[in-house]
């Protein structure tokens, strides 16, 4: 029996009832929900999965496992939130659906993911005298495949507390609240129900302004209790992740742009993970396309793949916190080692870069240790605002959205002149007819580009000086070149599959029919058959109306022809089918 095929399970059926299936908007969110606990005989266990019918490997359960639990060096007391983020088992199906129409319209950087979940932990660990290790612990884990960091974490502080007294029955409730939840719509703002609270948030959209006005209360007077409105869902506290690193915020997002090996040693997974998402946020609404981990352990399934000497570390953004990952990555380009942050006077202390031969011993000092030498320059000004409103008491979401609006505009910077670029390889719209294969969209040549940047560069946006052109040519080199290039590529490559289909519905179809031999005819309409097919499974944006009107086309087309090429288009027509 396949572990994977859901076929039998109720989440997983087929669209048009799904809104009827148990689970259903339940699955639209979460995964699933995993109770994690310490069992003296088998170290961290998994104590509860629901909604029950979930299939989990075992290898996606014994990493949900380690994950789950801080590691002995960290020393958490008390309550300790955190992400981590797992590969998912091969041969696992990614639903297909709704989510192809939610990543159709959400931000590149928030689309969900095939291949990888994100787990949301809330671990308590308490002194417990009936307990013979004399300490309670447990985790409670929110699997999902969206990275929605900030509501998971805001719903685990609602939830966590009041589970960790009532157990099962308690959590069952909240998973058949969230089962009442509307579906995630990019461009809506919801109203979420959950023990008693209402968290209202707003789901952004591809079409959102970069950097908007945060979320604010929708006029709703018929909601009670009146809702508690989260300003973002997936933002993190920016100022407070880089407030050691401030002066070298720099050569941080240039790392991420370039998308360079790096490992974040902390304290704590909350440090770790919350540094890596920060990162991963700072070239933003670019998509970091390398493989990152918020937290991970030497019992992760990639551990040895990672961290092999014999060969050059991967392009992975790593947050680790036991102190035996010093010695294991001494050949990796860049570690950040964080630890508590100190004052100096009104200011937190700021970490130096420090050479890569002085990462020896488990005592290692706090720092960035690297040789790299940044493209760009640093941006002073930034740094004495920062550093002035630190003195000013200025509150720390306003500090985080000065970082924020920074790193936004100088990403934009950088990727406008190749947006620009790119859209000038796109064929004329003239050049699209209706009885010829769409022009190619033409190659994307790195010195033409290059040629381009003396007019249309980013020097024209950004006060930034330094070697811009360098810059581009080790971004040429990267995995976020590659994943964005490509998305670009597809996205283009739709809208002229889109502009053909309307040009295509624009023409008089049926006076070319009658012009044609029914070979020629029936060829017209397998391919235009194929095409509508390819449309819907690609979801593609098109004048209302458009597809309908071709349906109707083919269909009258059909039953114009002879009885026996009518037979043979409807077996093509079902083979057809049954191959997509």
């Amino acid at each position: 029996m396949d572990p994977f095929d859901r076929s039998g399970s109720p989440r997983h059926e087929g669209e048009a009832a799904d809104s009827r299936c148990p689970w259903a908007r339940f699955s639209s969110w979460f995964e699933c929900v995993c109770v994690v606990t310490f069992d003296l005989e088998l170290g961290q266990a998994i104590e509860l999965v629901y909604p029950q019918d979930v299939k989990l490997t075992e290898k996606e359960k014994t990493s949900i496992c380690y994950l789950s639990f801080p590691d002995s060096y960290s020393g958490c007391l008390g309550d300790t939130q955190f992400s981590f983020r797992l590969r998912q088992s091969v041969g696992r199906r990614a639903p297909r659906g709704r989510e192809d129409v939610y990543n159709r319209d959400a931000p590149v950087t928030l689309q969900t993911e095939a291949s990888h979940f994100f787990g949301y932990v809330y671990f308590r660990q308490v002194k417990d005298a009936s307990v013979k290790r004399g300490y309670f612990q447990k985790s409670l884990v929110l699997v999902s495949r969206l990275p929605y960091t900030h509501l998971f974490h805001s719903l685990l502080q609602i939830v966590a507390p009041e589970f960790f007294e009532k157990l099962e029955p308690c959590l069952e409730a909240v998973c058949n609240e969230i089962d009442q939840w509307p579906l995630p719509i990019p461009g809506l703002t919801l109203n979420l129900p959950v023990m008693g609270v209402v968290l209202q948030v707003r789901i952004p959209s591809k079409t959102d302004k970069p950097g908007g006005s945060p979320v604010r209360a929708a006029a709703r007077e018929d909601v009670l209790p009146a809702p508690t409105v989260l300003p973002t869902i997936h933002e993190l506290d920016l100022f407070r992740c880089f407030q050691s690193v401030l002066v070298h915020l720099q050569m941080l997002w240039e790392l991420m742009l370039l998308g360079e090996p790096l490992v974040v040693m902390a304290s704590s997974p909350t440090v770790s993970s919350e540094t890596v998402l920060a990162l991963v946020s700072s070239i933003s609404p670019l998509k970091f396309c390398c493989d990152f981990r918020p937290y991970f352990t030497i019992h992760d399934s990639e551990f040895r793949e990672y961290t092999t000497r014999t060969q050059a570390p991967p392009n992975v953004l790593l947050g680790v916190t036991n102190p035996f990952f010093i010695k294991t990555f001494q050949n990796w380009p860049h570690v950040v080692r964080l630890g508590e942050t100190k004052m100096a006077g009104d200011l937190p202390k700021q970490v130096k870069v420090k050479k890569l031969s002085k990462l020896k011993t488990l005592d290692t000092k706090p720092g960035i240790y690297t040789g790299y030498k940044t493209f760009l320059h640093k941006d002073k000004i930034l740094i004495k605002r920062l550093l002035k409103g630190i003195q000013r008491k200025r509150p720390s979401e306003v500090q985080s959205a000065i970082l924020r609006r920074h790193l936004l505009e100088l990403t934009q910077s950088f990727i406008i002149p190749l947006e620009r670029y790119m859209a000038s390889l796109m064929p004329l719209q003239r050049s699209v007819t209706p009885w010829k294969t769409p022009p190619q969209i033409r190659p994307f040549s790195q010195d033409e580009f290059m040629a381009t940047l003396d007019h249309t560069g980013p020097q024209l946006t950004s006060v930034l000086k330094g070697d811009w052109m360098g810059l581009y040519r080790k971004f040429f080199r990267s995995p976020n070149f590659d994943g964005w290039y490509r998305h670009r590529h597809r996205e283009m490559t739709q809208k002229l599959e889109s502009l053909h289909l309307e040009v295509i519905c624009d023409a008089d179809l049926t006076a070319w029919t009658r012009e044609r031999s029914e070979v020629e005819v029936v060829d017209l309409v397998l391919k235009l058959r194929e095409k509508l097919i390819k449309a819907r499974r690609q979801q593609l944006q098109l004048r209302f109306g458009v597809l309908d009107q071709l349906d109707a086309f083919i269909v009258s087309v059909i039953g114009s022809l002879p009885r026996d090429l009518q037979a043979v288009l409807h077996t093509h027509t079902h083979t057809h089918t049954n191959t997509h």
